[in-house]
């Protein structure tokens, strides 16, 4: 299970050709949480012993992460039943590379697990995909917090703690990875952690309860205030990785766009409530199922347009800010999209998107949308994983062919989406 196998296979076909073929109809069974898996995977440093962690998406960031662990002597593999199994033995070498950590912006999460398990770190600063300017020092305050001291130069954090307290932090912002990286290293700190302004996400409080299982006390994850009594030693757990929302939320968006109906098999709309509520605004009709979520539209009757600001959870995702910009572009009226979370280049997918007939035009961090109904298909290039995935599901509304380059973003998130895609009716391939 190494990054470079799987990559090295996909980047040879780095296109993602499409071409409307009607209304969608049939099933898609949600992949695991990319962002909670990555997560559980770095856990797994905290404590010696076998894990077995199902439900783990078959995507190139998983792949990083292995390829990461590996180096640092822990053992990863995928076993014919779909379960990843993890064996993290005596030996473990607490240093990140920058050749792994410079692929993926998540990496820098084994920095809190390293620290605690080991009282020391050396982690490369991470990389990922170009939103602008995204600091760690909430991260590295929170840590210094508990004890710890961090030396930054020419590109690496150096951590040392002999023991890390549990103590009261209050984070200037929801940070989703600092709350990860504090929690994971809070379980093994003496005495009590209060996280105040924690992130809410599902992801957090997935993360949580394997932690739990492995025999730490963590309460209230999903919400704003986690309590941490930390715990001398962790033990092995085995744990099932929840749905992915926002793989769920591209097929959703791709029902809005190209019309039809859809299952979508493990979705939890208690995770998607205010996407939910966004899309039924614009008239997508969704419905909660036994096992997922149903979405249908008629063609006959168009979506209307609405305003969309991205906020921490449970408000609106900046995930889901490409997806829903491409909705608008093919829904009636105006819409106004705020960038309420990340500068740069979080915008970036706008101009592929005009070069499709799109009518947008940015505004310092808005975006205002003014429908056009349907697009044309053109050569595009996908800037990063939720954005390239907003050009694909474009091109369901396209007249045309639309070719959309750099599927190698995709591949970091999405677990076969091209095949998923053409199992509810759609005309895409990779080439």
């Amino acid at each position: 299970m190494v990054a470079h196998r799987l990559a090295s296979i996909l980047t040879a076909v780095d296109r993602f050709v499409v071409r409307p073929a009607g209304e969608l109809s049939g099933r898609v069974v949600v992949q695991g949480a990319k962002n909670s898996a990555l997560k559980l995977m770095a856990a797994t440093l905290l404590a010696e012993g076998e894990y077995a962690l199902r439900n783990v998406p078959r995507i190139t960031d998983v792949e990083t992460m292995a390829e990461l662990l590996v180096s640092m002597g822990v053992g990863v593999a995928r076993g014919p039943d779909g379960v990843v199994r993890v064996h993290r033995g005596a030996d473990c070498n607490p240093e990140a590379r920058y050749e792994l950590v410079e692929r993926m912006r998540a990496s820098i999460v084994v920095l809190g697990p390293l620290l605690a398990r080991f009282g020391r770190a050396c982690v490369a600063m991470p990389g990922g995909d170009d939103f602008g300017s995204r600091p760690i020092d909430f991260h590295l305050h929170g840590l210094e917090a508990l004890g710890a001291s961090i030396d930054v130069s020419h590109g690496i954090i150096e951590a040392r703690a002999d023991l890390l307290r549990g103590t009261r932090i209050v984070l200037d912002f929801p940070s989703v990875g600092a709350t990860e990286n504090l929690l994971l290293a809070a379980v093994l700190a003496k005495g009590t952690t209060v996280l105040d302004n924690a992130a809410r996400e599902p992801e957090i409080a997935d993360l949580a309860a394997f932690l739990n299982r492995m025999g730490a006390g963590v309460e209230g994850a999903g919400t704003s205030t986690i309590v941490i009594d930390g715990v001398e030693e962790l033990h092995p757990a085995d744990h099932d990785v929840i749905p992915d929302r926002l793989e769920a939320a591209t097929y959703l968006v791709a029902v809005g766009v190209a019309g039809g109906e859809v299952t979508l098999e493990g979705a939890r709309p208690d995770h998607m409530d205010m996407l939910l509520h966004k899309l039924s605004e614009m008239g997508l009709q969704v419905s909660t199922t036994s096992d997922g979520i149903w979405a249908g539209r008629s063609l006959a009757h168009p979506l209307q347009a609405t305003d969309v600001a991205t906020l921490p959870y449970p408000g609106v995702a900046t995930d889901y800010k490409p997806l829903l910009v491409t909705l608008l572009a093919v829904s009636e009226g105006v819409g106004l999209v705020t960038e309420n979370l990340f500068g740069g280049n979080r915008y970036a997918y706008v101009a592929e998107l005009v070069r499709m007939g799109a009518d947008i035009t940015i505004a310092e961090h808005h975006a205002i949308v003014r429908g056009v109904g349907r697009l044309s298909g053109a050569p595009v290039k996908a800037p990063d994983i939720r954005a390239g995935a907003a050009l694909v599901v474009a091109g369901l509304a396209a007249d045309g062919e639309t070719v959309v380059s750099g599927a190698h973003h995709l591949d970091r998130g999405y677990e076969d989406m091209a095949a998923k895609l053409v199992g509810i009716g759609a005309d895409v391939h990779r080439s």
